[in-house]
């Protein structure tokens, strides 16, 4: 999905975020500059304003960024145990959108990751309405922690965390020391915005501009334009905190601001929804109603809502950054809460706007799991590669119960052994000429597309591993990304057998005129059931992450090999009695038999493959199992 806005790739976003600030600023600041030679005894630098408050964004902004890499890192083995929970209902939805969000720091990060997960079709959209809710709340704790006065120990936490990551060898303490150390770059950037900001408290041109944001339709115009350009809310709103603690604004300006981030976020999964599935456009649509449902409900009644937050402060003591810090965390619990009941007419109302239309996705050469915004949080896209290595099994596994067909089906050779036409007739009726799954195409052209979507889907799952690989992963995450890299190359050369190697021997075959023996088709038959199977719990050991399937496999491939061996026997057998059928397609017989032995010993290696890469949690989740 090619998208222009990944909330986690700071390093390209915020250049250009700092280009549209820069110009914008530039735009407000420089009438303000001319009125402040006229009237100020001390004009204000406001070179080094801007670049103080770019920087101290630019601080704000890597802080984050690099505090969401350690809590990601910290967690990456929860973030699928949260995700099993989406599919329950839209409560437990609800909650699971808020930790996600609390453990990436980004609502707009969780939205995108929501439409690639819809898109590759592992969710589906009405599961994800309770997550979009939760979402807005978990962002709040970023909030929370930014009205916390840490300011003056920003150094303390950055040395704190630059000593556990520099000396300690443990990965968990390298990525605490990372949050640590984001944390403390984030409060110092906020430390440099709030001194540029502190000539700005005496110069009347920019106080009254201050107040005319308690209008709340100008306010909101701000807050989402602001929002939408450095797509952060949580960059906007520690920006609304240290200009209030600096006595630039107050609770009834900085309300809409609030309200206009809210909506500004949206951006970012607007962009990420170009190009994806009907589906995934109706996450997004989602995603933006309910932010601009959730501020019209409650933009009117500003006065009463800024009334209840100093009520607030009041009983708790808390200062002007504290209370806009809890009016974000109202707002935003209270809209979430008051949509909740009504979820599905939610998407009712979506699916009317967004009706279904026909799509024929499986005939396209394309992925469907795999998604380039995750790539920077390689545990969910070390899940989704997974899962578009299962389908690669599923694909596998039609292929193969394709071509068995032409070999043990051919009414020409079958009406040797049959005397009655009429049973002749029903016989050629029931023996199947079209794909199982598109029945427009052959039998042999759905393998030929099959076989070209493996070689397909090797190619873009490699490039996707490799790229993973480029990230800052754990050791265990390394040894999963090098081991799917060698299984899907095992899985395409089964797929080269099937297409390379047997659709030959099917003219082979057929320009004997002559079937295999009863007893040689039989074995032929069994043997070929317990190849898919094989490849049936590959699929499964992929889909459920499940090493149980791995073992079983495994174990499955003796007893395979063995049954093989017998099975040559019978047949060599046969052909020293003279066996008229066996003696004519022994050539084919023996061929088919080893090439179906081969994809046994292929779907072993990938099984053991799979099981090494395993981690000890999941091991112990399917002992216990």
């Amino acid at each position: 999905m090619d998208t222009i806005c990944r909330i986690q790739n700071q390093n390209r976003d915020s250049t250009k975020c700092m280009v549209f600030v820069v110009s914008a600023l530039l735009i407000m600041m420089v009438p303000s500059q001319v009125i402040a030679a006229q009237h100020d005894t001390n004009p204000i630098s406001w070179s080094m304003l801007i670049i103080s408050l770019l920087g101290g964004l630019a601080f704000f902004l890597y802080g984050m960024e690099k505090m969401s890499a350690g809590m990601k890192k910290s967690a990456a083995d929860k973030i699928r145990n949260i995700l099993t929970a989406l599919t329950k209902n839209s409560f437990i939805g609800l909650i699971a959108g808020a930790v996600f969000t609390m453990i990436i720091q980004s609502s707009s990060a969780t939205t995108v990751m929501l439409i690639s997960f819809v898109n590759a079709e592992l969710m589906t959209f009405a599961q994800t309405i309770g997550v979009i809710f939760g979402a807005g709340i978990g962002v709040t704790i970023t909030a929370q922690l930014i009205a916390f006065k840490l300011t003056d120990y920003a150094l303390v936490m950055i040395i704190i965390g630059f000593l556990m990551q520099m000396f300690s060898k443990k990965e968990l303490i390298q990525n605490i020391g990372s949050m640590f150390l984001g944390f403390g770059i984030l409060f110092y950037g906020m430390k440099l915005m709030s001194d540029s900001m502190k000539p700005l408290k005496d110069y009347p041109t920019f106080i009254n501009l201050m107040k005319g944001l308690e209008e709340p339709i100008y306010g909101i115009l701000i807050g989402a334009f602001v929002t939408a350009i450095i797509q952060s809310s949580s960059a906007l709103i520690g920006i609304v905190i240290v200009m209030s603690q600096q006595g630039l604004l107050n609770l009834e300006a900085g309300i809409p601001l609030l309200f206009g981030a809210h909506i500004g976020t949206c951006v970012t999964a607007v962009f990420a929804s170009i190009g994806t599935s009907r589906d995934a456009k109706r996450v997004t649509m989602a995603h933006v109603l309910f932010r601009i449902a959730g501020v019209l409900l409650f933009i009117l009644w500003i006065p009463q809502f800024s009334l209840i937050i100093r009520m607030m402060a009041e009983r708790f003591d808390s200062d002007i950054s504290r209370q806009i810090a809890n009016a974000h965390s109202l707002f935003n619990v209270g809209t979430a809460l008051i949509f909740l009941p009504f979820s599905m007419v939610f998407v009712h109302i979506i699916m009317k706007i967004l009706p279904d239309r026909e799509m024929d996705k499986d005939l396209k050469l394309v992925t469907w799991h795999i998604d380039e915004n995750c790539i920077s949080t390689p545990a969910l896209a070390i899940d989704l590669a997974r899962t578009e290595i299962s389908r690669m099994a599923k694909l596998l596994g039609r292929m193969l119960r394709a071509i068995i067909i032409p070999f043990l089906s051919d009414p020409r050779l079958l009406s040797q052994e049959i005397e009655e036409k009429d049973e002749l007739d029903l016989l050629v009726r029931e023996i199947p000429t079209q794909d199982e799954i598109f029945p427009q195409l052959t039998l042999l052209e759905g393998i030929d597309l099959r076989e070209e979507k493996i070689d397909f889907l090797e190619e873009k799952i490699g490039e996707y591993l490799i790229k993973i690989a480029r990230q800052d992963i754990s050791d265990s995450q390394a040894s999963e990304v090098y081991g799917m890299i060698s299984i899907i190359k095992d899985m395409e050369s089964i797929g080269d057998i099937i297409h390379r190697n047997m659709i030959p021997l099917i003219k082979k075959k057929q320009a004997l005129q002559k079937d295999f023996s009863k007893e040689g088709r039989e074995e032929l038959m069994i043997y070929h059931e317990k190849v898919c199977r094989q490849i049936a719990l590959l699929r499964e050991a992929f889909a459920e992450r499940n090493p149980k399937k791995a073992i079983e496999i495994m174990s499955g491939e003796r007893k395979y090999l063995d049954l093989e061996s017998q099975f040559r026997a019978h047949h060599l057998e046969r052909i020293i009695y003279e066996k008229k059928e066996s003696v004519t397609t022994h050539e084919v017989h023996m061929e088919l038999m080893d090439l179906m032995k081969q994809i046994i010993v292929y779907s072993s290696n990938i099984a053991k493959t799979f099981f090494q890469t395993c981690g000890k949690e999941d091991v112990e989740k399917w002992k216990k199992g």
